[in-house]
């Protein structure tokens, strides 16, 4: 059966994104065939779409796909036609310690992703979604979800009364703010507009600060923390960030390093890292157990992502240069 997809031509780039057909293979044991409602916007697939980090060869992209199964293979117990599901990022990275090194096993890089109407593949490619989400907010999880879970519950664990700095308004940076609250914390936010810090204060962040404004916002930070420093910070900017980062952190702190925003390479204050008995982790994304554990809180909470504008499946290059314009408060997504 022929199905609508995306496909980015060999090497990425803009120019290069077409609309396509690609089968949907009926589902063998152990497979259940999707039919997709909605992707949401991710720098990965960025990269891959604008030419960044483009494919070796034709791809469909992105890692985000969310929609119900409209069949089961044999054996399969865990899913049932009619069932809601997102993909996950590590398809074959179940649970435990990380176990995948690049992106060669992730959807929409190093094989075929989900901007497509249809798809058949391996139950661990997918979980449920959160009860009671629509398509479009249950494909905000895979990526962006699962890292601020990851960064503040997985790899520390986040307590109530903890302070917890986030930068900016992207995805992951507004599920860490959400998930920091549910968990009792304190948070900081930090941005370069004072519009976006006030939407941030109806999310319930309990401080701003402009970054712009301050350039020292590390310090600011510390010394909001009442002269401690800040227990978790989620870490997206990259090297222009990364000093103030450890400037407001605490001794033996947990730096979550998740974003290269500000570029790929720079200094690292190895002294700084040093005196404060630092914990920088390098993290990407997180495994389907993670995964399925973020649901159980989502739901036991009530909570719903924040997502600021959808665009239809075809306006894909559209709505990547709406990314890159950088005013978008929350996920970006495309409805199939």
């Amino acid at each position: 059966m022929q199905n609508k997809a995306i496909i980015v031509q060999t090497g990425g780039g803009y120019d290069k994104v077409t609309v396509g057909t690609r089968d949907a293979k009926d589902p063998k044991a152990g497979e259940i065939t999707v039919r997709l409602h909605a992707n949401s916007l991710n720098y990965h697939d960025f990269a891959v779409v604008s030419g960044m980090w483009g494919p070796v060869e034709p791809r469909i992209p992105m890692a985000d796909g969310a929609g119900v199964v409209t069949a089961v293979g044999d054996g399969v117990t865990e899913f049932a036609v009619g069932d809601h599901v997102v993909s996950t990022f590590f398809p074959t990275w179940l649970a435990g310690a990380p176990l995948v090194e690049g992106f060669a096993t992730v959807p929409g890089d190093g094989v075929d992703g989900y901007a497509r109407e249809m798809v058949t593949a391996a139950t661990n490619a997918f979980t449920k979604t959160p009860k009671g989400w629509s398509h479009v907010e249950a494909s905000t999880l895979t990526t962006a979800g699962l890292t601020a879970w990851r960064a503040l519950m997985s790899d520390d664990s986040l307590k109530p009364g903890d302070t917890v700095l986030v930068q900016g308004t992207g995805g992951v940076s507004i599920f860490a703010l959400q998930f920091a609250k549910m968990a009792g914390a304190t948070v900081i936010a930090t941005s370069s507009s004072d519009e976006k810090l006030e939407k941030l204060k109806l999310l319930g962040a309990d401080h701003l600060i402009n970054y712009r404004k301050t350039a020292n916002w590390g310090e600011l930070a510390r010394e909001i923390s009442g002269g401690r420093g800040v227990d978790h910070i989620v870490e997206v900017g990259g090297p222009a960030t990364l000093d103030q980062s450890m400037a407001a952190a605490r001794v033996g702190a947990h730096i979550s390093v998740i974003g290269i925003l500000t570029g790929l390479g720079g200094e690292v204050s190895i002294v700084t890292a040093l005196i404060k008995q630092l914990r920088l982790q390098g993290l990407i994304v997180g495994n389907r157990t993670q995964q399925q554990d973020m649901i159980k809180a989502i739901d036991a909470n009530k909570m719903h992502p924040v997502v600021d504008r959808v665009f239809p499946l075809e306006s894909i290059v559209e709505a990547f240069q709406y990314q890159e314009t950088n005013k978008h408060f929350g996920k970006i997504c495309l409805e199939v």
